[in-house]
């Protein structure tokens, strides 16, 4: 079977990864990786590099990404790479027997939307998902109604495919409650140990740390700075008690305001604060075990830090409507509430927390779909 992957960053090529492994593993497909987005930008850390150090071959470049990200550039970017991808499905939609997209980023939407009109089969991961504060909500729903093939994390995610594809009323075998497939990472990864991440990133795990990642919100952008003037003090506390170790925000409308500021705040502070553009797979996960919990409003925080048994404070509505588990704690873009919740997490006792988007491995749901089934 010929199988094509679309990878546009580092956040969905991490999710990819054990099905990547799977797909290279087994005589049986095909593998062909379509790079694009941001893996393209060194000024996002070039992560195609991480794609070539696992061992996995980059078949296709796609280049499309503008270096501003203001309401005008990324709608600019939509439109640049539709343009591309009509171009490079008019060379290769007949090579591909399924074509692999995930969730909701903007340059993914428009890679899907420009395979439309050549039928190009895409197979959609974290369809039916609801994030109310991102404008990913309206383009993550547009390629679930693109796709021929879903592959869910829970249930709830299913009825809501079902309800967006009325072809698909009672969830015919379209829709498979995989899991989260990001989940199967941690079944296989080689965790660093103190010393080695020490040694890798000049980060010291044995001292109490806080994983940070904060992307803008994208429904009403214009409000980011407002966000960030209750993120910064919140910061500026927790500094004093904790090493702030704060990953990079993706590619986003005004996402360079929490950028810059991010690298004023650390360069104010070297010894508390660390900054990461890209840590891969393993890093990151390593990470998240060891820090004593995380805040922000990424979805890894949503999906994959109850299987860490790590508090999540998730601020303001970028995840809002997403299910969450007991581990995380919502709270709104304010200073006095934020801090409140800090002081909860550390009075709190330790505890375990089941992963609600855990649903006994992914990659062999999809591995065994796909070998049950034909398309052409």
């Amino acid at each position: 079977m010929r199988v094509a992957v679309l990878t546009s960053s580092r956040a969905d090529y991490g999710i990819y990864r054990p099905l990547l492994k799977a797909f290279k593993a087994d005589a049986y497909f095909d593998l062909s990786v379509i790079a694009f987005g941001s893996h393209l930008s060194k000024y996002h850390g070039y992560t195609i590099q991480n794609i070539l150090e696992d061992g996995f071959n980059v078949d296709y470049t796609v280049s499309s990404l503008l270096l501003t990200d203001d309401e005008n550039a990324i709608s600019t970017a939509i439109g640049l790479t539709t343009i591309k991808f009509a171009e490079f499905w008019q060379a290769h939609a007949g090579d591909f027997d399924i074509v692999f997209c995930l969730g909701d980023r903007f340059e993914m939407f428009a890679a899907v939307m420009a395979g439309l009109s050549y039928g190009v089969p895409f197979a959609h991961l974290h369809g039916g998902e609801i994030t109310l504060g991102a404008i990913d909500n309206v383009f993550r729903h547009s390629i679930s109604m693109a796709a021929k093939l879903h592959f869910v994390s829970t249930q709830a995610f299913a009825d809501k495919i079902s309800a967006l594809r009325d072809d698909y009323t009672g969830q015919s075998d379209n829709i498979i409650v995989s899991g989260a497939l990001s989940l199967d990472n941690l079944r296989e990864i080689e965790f660093l140990n103190d010393a080695e991440f020490l040694k890798k990133w000049q980060i010291d795990l044995s001292i109490p740390t806080i994983l940070i990642t904060i992307h803008p919100e994208t429904v009403e952008p214009e409000k980011n700075k407002l966000y960030l003037q209750e993120v910064l003090p919140v910061l500026t506390e927790l500094k004093k008690q904790y090493q702030l170790v704060i990953t990079m925000p993706n590619v986003d409308t005004n996402g360079i305001i929490y950028r810059e500021a991010f690298i004023d705040f650390g360069g104010r502070y070297p010894d508390r604060v660390k900054l990461i553009e890209n840590f891969g797979t393993q890093s990151y996960f390593t990470c998240m075990q060891r820090v004593d919990f995380m805040l922000g409003n990424t979805s890894s925080g949503i999906i994959e830090a109850a299987s860490f048994n790590k508090f999540v404070i998730n601020v303001g509505d970028r995840q809002k409507g997403r299910l969450a588990g007991s581990n995380v704690i919502q709270c709104p873009f304010n200073k006095e509430q934020i801090l409140k919740a800090v002081a909860d997490i550390k009075n709190a006792s330790p505890r375990q927390f089941e992963n609600i988007y855990y649903n006994g491995g992914a990659t062999e749901k999809i591995v065994n779909k796909l070998k049950s089934i034909e398309y052409r």
